[in-house]
C-alpha cells in the first residue's frame, strides 16, 4: 500500500495480504510485545479478537517498514465492525467492539482500531500519528467509515484515581486533549465520543497478578499499582480490573 501523506522517504508500507510473511514474523519474534505493560497482555477475552485479525482481515493490518535497514518499526491493527453510527449502539469499549466484531460475522460497517504500535528507538518521530492515517486509509479504500478507536489514555496511569469520564474531559489552554495520545487523534481530526470506564477486563487470580506487577496484595482491597489505569480489586484470592479507554471518532 501507499505510505501515509507525510511519510519520511525512508519509510515503507505494506498490508499484512500483501506481506503475510513480515506479519507472522511480527508475531513469531513478539516484536512488540515491550511495548505494553505486562498484565496488559493478559485480557480474559483479547485473544479471541486479536487473534482473529490474520489471517481473516491481512488487508486491513498495517506493518511499516525502515527501508534503510530493512527493520519492521510499527504496526497497525485493526478490525471490521458492525456499528450504526449511534451512540446506543456503540460498544462498552475495546472488549466489546471485538467480541461483536468475531460474534456477529455479518456486513461490517465500520473498523475499529486495535493498536498502534511503535517499536522504541522509533518513538518520538511522529511514526505514531502516521499510523493512525494508514488505519483511515485502510478503512477508506476498504469502504469502512468511521473509524473508531478506543484510546488507550497515555497518562492515565499517573490519575489512576481519576474517573476515566472526568480525565478524558481534561483540557489543555490551547484547547486540545490533556492526554498525550489523545492529542494525537485530535490534531488527525477525530473527537471524543465517549469514555468507557469497563472497556477490557483482566480477572486473574492474584499470583498471576503480583508476577505481572512485581507487587504483593496481601488483604483483600483495592490497589493502585505500576502503569494501571485504574485501581486493582482483590477479593477471595481473586484481582479483578477494568482497563478504561476513551472512543474517539475519525470521520473518514
Amino acid at each position: 500500500m501507499r505510505a501515509p501523506s507525510g511519510s519520511p522517504g525512508w519509510l515503507e508500507t505494506f498490508t499484512a495480504d500483501e506481506r503475510p510473511e513480515l506479519w507472522e514474523l511480527s508475531c513469531e519474534e513478539q516484536s512488540f510485545e515491550g511495548l505494553w505493560p505486562e498484565y496488559n497482555r493478559h485480557g480474559n477475552n483479547t485473544g479471541r479478537y486479536f487473534g482473529s485479525v490474520f489471517p481473516d482481515h491481512a488487508r486491513l493490518q498495517v506493518l511499516f517498514v525502515d527501508r534503510r535497514c530493512d527493520r519492521l518499526v510499527a504496526r497497525a491493527r485493526t478490525i471490521p465492525l458492525r456499528w450504526d453510527g449511534t451512540l446506543e449502539d456503540l460498544p462498552a469499549g475495546i472488549d466489546a467492539a471485538g467480541l461483536r466484531a468475531v460474534d456477529e460475522p455479518g456486513q461490517a460497517t465500520a473498523l475499529s482500531a486495535l493498536a498502534a504500535e511503535v517499536e522504541r528507538d522509533y518513538q518520538g518521530q511522529g511514526l505514531s500519528g502516521l499510523v493512525l492515517r494508514a488505519m483511515g486509509d485502510v478503512a477508506r479504500q476498504a469502504k469502512l467509515a468511521p473509524l473508531l478507536a478506543p484510546v488507550r489514555p497515555s497518562w492515565k496511569d499517573r490519575y489512576p484515581l481519576i474517573p476515566i469520564e472526568a480525565y478524558a474531559d481534561w483540557r489543555r489552554p490551547d484547547g486540545l486533549p490533556f492526554d498525550p495520545w489523545m492529542r494525537v487523534h485530535a490534531r488527525l481530526g477525530a473527537r471524543v465520543v465517549r469514555a468507557e470506564p469497563s472497556s477490557l477486563q483482566i480477572f486473574a487470580p492474584v499470583p498471576d497478578w503480583e508476577a505481572w506487577t512485581a507487587m504483593s496484595f496481601p488483604a483483600d482491597g483495592h490497589y493502585v499499582f505500576p502503569e494501571g489505569l485504574a485501581p486493582l480489586t482483590t477479593c477471595a484470592g481473586r484481582g479483578e480490573y477494568h482497563e478504561p479507554n476513551v472512543w474517539m471518532l475519525h470521520d473518514i
